[in-house]
């Protein structure tokens, strides 16, 4: 897949500049997905926050947790960017697979780094630094990736899934499957469980997942489709097999040890979650936020409690002597083998407005 690309390997990348010291404002907003920053259980606090505070005395961190699926989020901050107002935020977390980070920029919508106030830019892992949407990341940077495959409960199930297709026919599992309401992850899997490609979306073969989908809903073998919310489905035994993302099912194995990820035989999904300014944010506030996060031992604190994949250099060699399961997770720091089964959806499929009106039918929004 494209994420290997050895164009990325062999691109050369400036040296940023000396951070400039500019004061930061009173108060930096971040929108960001629920469970997706390290936290400190007993206070509920995230310590790697509390260090920029620190750091940075006199400016706080407003962190929320109110992005459940990218389509929703955009609908709230869509109206006041095409007024051209503020939405309020300084950074937001969209993913690539979305379309919506590269419909922004399209649309003029997103602020671009300053560079010069991002010293630790350069420890962006050479596989992300030239996405064909963003190829200088300009607009963009990683928060982290993520793959996307199947979630399940083999006590409630009985017995080991690796294909979507037990999920849409065993009447067993009937009224227990949810899938997820990103359009790519959906029909990416089941374009991948139908022999097609969906780096390379066809009419045909749309249609093809688009049928096989419906025929498994009007059934009832699908209860529903969900974004961050099938996590405490499936951890409660509601649903017993979902199509799920890498990073949730590695924090809800801590409680629930049974629980399992897997990419199905037929392949998996792969996506990037970004950090964006839009419209209107503080760019050097945003900037300076953004780059404490690539700071290696910064990172692997993020990452000891995310779970999700690293973007960050050096971020591996830090948790190898402070938590080395994490270090050796396969879903954090994956394997060229399992990377190798990974797949990214077409980017003008995402854009596809007869595409994205069909998927909105079919799951119902």
């Amino acid at each position: 897949p494209g994420w290997l690309s050895a164009r990325a390997a062999a691109g050369a990348w400036p040296e940023s500049l000396a951070p400039a010291a500019q004061p930061l404002p009173k108060t930096i907003t971040f929108s960001n997905w629920p469970l997706y920053i390290d936290i400190n259980e007993k206070k509920k606090t995230h310590p790697s926050l509390l260090q920029f505070q620190k750091a940075h005395p006199g400016t706080t961190v407003r962190y929320i947790e109110d992005i459940n699926d990218n389509d929703t989020f955009f609908g709230k901050i869509e109206g006041p960017l095409s007024q051209g107002q503020s939405v309020g935020r300084d950074l937001v977390v969209m993913t690539d697979a979305s379309g919506l980070p590269q419909r922004m920029i399209q649309l003029g919508w997103l602020e671009k780094w300053d560079k010069s106030a991002m010293p630790h830019f350069k420890n962006l892992i050479p596989a992300q630094r030239h996405p064909a949407w963003d190829p200088k990341r300009e607009y963009s940077l990683p928060w982290q990736s993520g793959m996307t495959g199947i979630g399940y409960d083999p006590k409630k199930v009985g017995y080991k899934i690796d294909s979507v297709d037990k999920l849409f026919t065993d009447p067993k599992l009937k009224g227990k499957v949810t899938l997820l309401t990103e359009l790519s992850d959906t029909m990416g899997l089941v374009m991948l469980s139908n022999g097609d490609n969906p780096s390379k979306v066809t009419d045909a073969s749309w249609s093809r997942a688009v049928n096989k989908i419906k025929k498994a809903v009007s059934s009832g073998q699908i209860r529903q489709f969900t974004g961050n919310d099938y996590a405490p489905l499936l951890a409660k035994g509601d649903v017993w097999a979902c199509f799920a993302w890498s990073g949730d099912l590695v924090q809800l194995q801590a409680d629930h040890p049974g629980l399992k990820w897997i990419a199905p035989k037929t392949g998996a999904m792969i996506w990037t979650d970004n950090m964006l300014i839009p419209k209107g944010g503080d760019v050097y506030a945003a900037s300076v936020l953004a780059d404490w996060f690539y700071r290696p031992n910064i990172a692997a604190e993020v990452e000891d409690y995310v779970n999700y994949i690293c973007p960050v250099k050096g971020a591996a060699a830090v948790l190898k002597k402070s938590d080395p399961s994490v270090a050796k997770n396969p879903l954090i720091f994956p394997p060229a083998s399992l990377l190798k089964k990974t797949h990214q959806f077409d980017a003008k499929a995402l854009n596809n407005q007869k595409y994205r009106q069909d998927f909105q039918h079919l799951i119902g929004a």
